[in-house]
């Protein structure tokens, strides 16, 4: 595999760092392909990447996550603001559009670059977007999400964490007996109690609702010339992010396409959340080169 190189792009209000495996401009007449993550850095799609040795491969931060730097005085996380990112971040690259395979969050921020700059995507892979409009059950969806940011608030990190692992886990709809269960004990999922006292968690905190209560419009989306593939982790079925991609595919006329593994399918075992990387490559690459 190409070692990355990694480069600085200067954007409003923040510094992106971005890693570059292959020539620019690609070879093989193949679109560069970008891989983005939400609230994930590149490190996150190192296994994944390395499965694409013929491709140009793009990773990077997004602002204000691993390296790179925020200077707007912010800590949100927004799809609309990622997805100028993500814009820029093409442009600079210079290579024309890309293939683009985002990851939860990550999805949510890529819909938004296909609505806005629908010329920067040939082909999208999204893969399991965690946007609550699209569910039937979507106020108890988001009460559910109040209540690990709660926990959280209540109790620290582990807390937290150990009541989104529950939320995500939960099969079918946030019904009565979701909510009649006791608040799960971090010590069940081997996280520790202690509290760190930090609540500016990405992914804990309301810094990311944003990316959840997206509003995909499917006119403007399956308008785009850009060939949009919903994807959905064999493992996943009945949970919250495999019902929010078959929501998502159902809005845009399809079927979600089935992947292997679970919600980090593409992961390595350096996150103890390993998935299936090599598995999920191949059919990744399968699905970019039928378009």
């Amino acid at each position: 595999m190409t070692k990355p190189q990694t480069h600085t792009l200067a954007v409003p209000g923040a510094d992106l760092v971005y890693d570059v495996r292959g020539p620019l401009p690609p070879s093989g007449g193949r679109p560069a392909l970008l891989m983005i993550g939400q609230p994930m850095s590149a490190e996150g799609f190192h296994a994944l990447a390395s499965y694409f040795p013929d491709r140009t491969v793009l990773t990077y931060d997004p602002r204000g996550l691993g390296r790179s730097i925020r200077k707007d005085g912010r800590s949100d996380h927004t799809p609309q603001q990622q997805a100028g990112d993500l814009h820029l971040l093409i442009a600079a690259v210079g290579s024309g559009p890309v293939d683009l395979f985002a990851s939860s969050g990550g999805a949510v921020t890529a819909l938004e670059l296909v609505a806005t700059h629908p010329g920067d995507v040939v082909t999208l892979v999204a893969h399991e977007p965690p946007i609550n409009a699209v569910l039937p059950d979507a106020p108890a969806v988001e009460r559910a999400r109040a209540a690990f940011h709660e926990a959280y608030q209540a109790n620290g990190p582990g807390a937290g964490m150990a009541a989104f692992i529950a939320m995500t886990s939960w099969q079918g709809e946030f019904t009565d007996a979701y909510f009649a269960q006791p608040v799960p004990d971090p010590a069940t999922f081997g996280m520790s109690t202690d509290d760190d006292g930090t609540r500016d968690d990405p992914l804990l905190s309301k810094n990311s609702w944003a990316i959840s209560d997206y509003r995909p419009d499917a006119s403007v989306l399956t308008a785009a010339p850009t060939r949009i593939v919903v994807a959905v982790g064999e493992e996943s079925a009945g949970t919250y992010t495999a019902r929010t991609a078959e929501g998502l595919a159902a809005l845009l006329g399809q079927e979600a396409t089935v992947f292997p593994s679970h919600h980090g399918g593409f992961l390595g075992g350096q996150f103890g959340y390993a998935g299936k990387p090599e598995e999920f490559a191949a059919r990744l690459r399968d699905v970019l080169d039928a378009g």
